[in-house]
């Protein structure tokens, strides 16, 4: 992304692209009010900030369309500079000749996320707010949209803004210390500064420990649904999407490949992923779609083992989880063993097992209550209700950096470093929260942040 042409009037198109009732073009910077005014019917160029104007747009003495213009004037807009609105029709060829018609008035055409650039470089929020903006609109969920709108009020950057600014102060009386070395004076207050290093850590061990679960909610909880062929593993699925997304079969092996749906149960996304049947085959196919099972099994949150209670014995059914759970359950992951076809077996030969698992039919629908709460307890939403929850794989890299970095100038305070040292280790903490909230960025940082963005956003 080109940093050097800020000055520049940009227009998009903002909402989806295609065919619709209505759509939304965008302009932003200094020309924005003199471009739309030269195509309008009407004068806009005194007109008020947040205001709206039904008018024409014309085309080579031609209307082009009947719109709607809503103004806001910089600062009081969105990316701190003029900005117009325009609501049109929602043709494709509408949208297409108004933004030609733009371009040609002396505008251009705006890239990835270079609104959302713009907001941030004119101060009206800070990097970690506008990152908030792209996975507000990708949020899939009730939990997600909350995350993101947590963050884009403010979120944890406020409370890191604050403790860098405390942290700042303290720097800066220590390399006030460096100008008065002769005089061996300390200005920075030793057992203070072990204190406010200690809080930070501690924010710091926090918001990073949040990630997993940040991480689960943003982008849906995998669960796996795992077990031997013919176990039921396509009927779960298909019972817990209430649609026929899988092929039902009584032939093993009948699933080859990974087949993957979402559900949003009260506002958590989750990730149901229905592997290959689990077991020794010569078929070189079966076996491609039962290494990518267990490739499935390692990246899950949640697995659940699927059962047959009426092809199996009690003690088999003990012995097949215990062999499971030890060869490919990792602690981190929620393990829960699920006795399918329970409506075919008397349930007093399988007591051991209700210690162990769920009993279920997945064709019959039995328990399936019972399965959903036990996967929303595994996630521990409510836990988290208010707390500050990272959900940015970049914040979570920086602050695993801070902990790190913050560790130093424990050792350097525990081993009376002299001021320049920790002068060094103190800028580098400094560095790392300021790279979160944007208070330090490059370009090439920038780049790719909003090169993943939507274009008109």
């Amino acid at each position: 992304m080109n940093f050097q042409n800020q000055e520049d009037t940009i227009c998009a198109l903002s909402s989806p692209a295609g065919k619709g009732a209505i759509s939304l073009i965008r302009l932003s910077g200094g020309h924005a009010l003199q471009i739309v005014n030269s195509v309008f019917s009407g004068d806009i160029l005194q007109a008020a900030s947040h205001t709206a104007h039904f008018g024409r747009i014309y085309r080579n003495n031609e209307i082009l369309d009947e719109v709607l213009l809503t103004v806001f004037r910089g600062p009081a807009s969105f990316t701190g500079e003029d900005t117009v609105e325009i609501a049109c029709h929602g043709s494709v060829y509408i949208q297409q000749q108004l933004l030609e018609l733009l371009l040609e008035k002396g505008a251009r055409l705006a890239g990835p996320g270079e609104f959302s650039l713009r907001a941030y470089l004119n101060g009206k929020m800070d990097l970690s707010q506008t990152e908030a903006i792209a996975d507000l609109i990708s949020a899939g969920s009730k939990a997600a949209h909350r995350l993101a709108m947590q963050q884009m009020r403010g979120g944890f950057s406020k409370e890191l803004q604050e403790l860098r600014q405390s942290l700042l102060d303290f720097a800066s009386l220590v390399e006030l210390e460096l100008d008065f070395s002769e005089e061996d004076v300390e200005f920075a207050d030793r057992t203070q500064l072990v204190k406010l290093v200690n809080e930070i850590k501690r924010k710091v061990n926090s918001l990073e420990n949040s990630f997993q679960l940040g991480n689960v909610i943003k982008n849906g909880v995998p669960v796996a649904i795992v077990g031997a062929p013919n176990a039921g593993k396509s009927t779960l699925l298909n019972a817990l999407l209430k649609e026929e997304k899988a092929i039902v079969s009584d032939i093993a092996g009948t699933t080859r490949d990974v087949i993957e749906d979402t559900i949003v149960l009260t506002g958590i996304e989750f990730r149901f992923i229905d592997t290959a049947g689990i077991r020794e085959t010569k078929d070189s196919i079966e076996n491609m779609g039962i290494e990518r099972a267990y490739k499935q099994i390692s990246n899950a949150q949640i697995v659940l083992l699927l059962i047959d209670l009426s092809e199996t014995d009690e003690k088999t059914a003990l012995e097949q989880i215990a062999k499971f759970r030890e060869r490919s359950i990792r602690k981190e992951q929620t393990f829960l063993p699920l006795f399918n076809k329970t409506d075919r077996i008397n349930r007093a030969d399988f007591e051991r097992l209700s210690t162990e698992g769920l009993f279920i039919s997945a064709k019959g629908q039995i328990n399936l209550d019972r399965l959903i709460e036990r996967l929303l307890q595994a996630v521990h939403l409510d836990e988290s209700e208010n707390e500050l929850i990272v959900t940015n794989v970049r914040h979570y890299e920086i602050l695993k950096k801070c902990t790190l970095s913050l560790g130093k100038i424990e050792e350097g305070l525990n081993a009376q470093l002299p001021g320049d040292l920790l002068a060094l280790d103190i800028r580098e903490t400094l560095d790392l929260l300021g790279q979160i909230t944007g208070n330090v960025s490059n370009d090439e940082l920038l780049g790719n942040i909003f090169a993943n963005f939507c274009i008109g956003k």
